[in-house]
């Protein structure tokens, strides 16, 4: 049995001032922390990019209990093709519709859900009840499948989620009965992750790793980056391994005790990212 923890999303943007609007004043996301690098991640955290980016953090609480959005940025890429892999997040907060329609931010209804779109087009599903203030509003990832069979067996025995709820064109997997859900979605079609595909990220016990690793290897699966220990400056060095799953849906895996070291919150960093938005898109809207 996996000891996993659900941590973040991982979107890459093609602009930091809109999208920092959508997510701070239509979600009431905070910023937990925004790092900058010189040059592109060893585990292609920013996507096959060698060149300058910017990561930053926003969720409704610190990453320890929350699950996060990880929002990538590639200097110099101005947009991202999107395929049928992302499905939507759900979210429960009627405050966020209400913010949302007071901004003038496009609310629709699909099947019964409200749905806005952060730019880029990733969807969130809004659940019209009140924002729990005891525990994480985010509800679920949904992610595509284009074989619901085989995708259960990858997560669950491979992986070791435990199926939640199982339909015929859908099913709810989790580590934690109070953990973030990633549902899988039977679309009936190939899987297409184009340019903008993201990245589910859970924590595991560093000694879980290699075990990880090598049930992997053992069922033939694939692993787009082996164990590799990444660097932040001035903080933790985190340990991680990179997976696909049949659907090409790229996972990763860190390692649970840095990462609690990385993630500490750096409320201020949010002024920091207000002045690279201010210094390189000051144009934008």
């Amino acid at each position: 049995m996996v000891n996993g923890r659900a941590l973040h999303f991982v979107f890459k943007i093609a602009e930091r001032k809109l999208t920092a609007k959508f997510y701070r004043e239509i979600l009431g996301m905070k910023v937990l922390r925004h790092e900058e690098f010189a040059d592109g991640c060893e585990a292609a955290c920013n996507g096959p990019y060698a060149n300058r980016w910017s990561k930053t953090m926003v969720g409704y609480g610190p990453e320890d209990n929350h699950f996060v959005i990880e929002l990538t940025y590639n200097y110099g890429i101005t947009s991202y093709e999107a395929g049928n892999d992302f499905r939507g997040i759900t979210i429960r907060s009627k405050e966020a519709i209400e913010r949302a329609r007071a901004n003038d931010w496009p609310v629709e209804e699909e099947n019964g859900r409200f749905v806005v779109k952060a730019p880029g087009g990733y969807k969130y599903y809004l659940i019209n009840e009140p924002q729990p203030t005891d525990k994480d509003p985010v509800q679920k990832v949904t992610l595509a499948s284009s074989n619901l069979q085989r995708s259960i067996a990858y997560w669950r025995d491979i992986l070791g989620l435990k199926v939640y709820i199982e339909e015929e064109n859908s099913v709810l997997l989790g580590y934690g009965d109070d953990q973030v859900k990633l549902e899988l979605e039977d679309i009936g079609t190939t899987v297409n992750h184009a340019k903008a595909y993201g990245r589910i990220a859970f924590a595991v016990p560093f000694s879980e790793q290699p075990a990880i690793q090598k049930k992997i290897k053992e069922t033939g699966n694939t692993i787009l980056t082996d164990l590799i220990s990444l660097d932040t400056p001035g903080k933790a060095t985190v340990r991680v391994i990179i997976l696909a799953d049949p659907d090409g849906h790229e996972i990763c895996f860190v390692d649970d005790e840095a990462f609690r070291q990385l993630s500490v919150p750096d409320y201020p960093s949010e002024a920091i990212l207000d002045r690279y938005i201010q210094k390189h898109e000051s144009n934008s809207l």
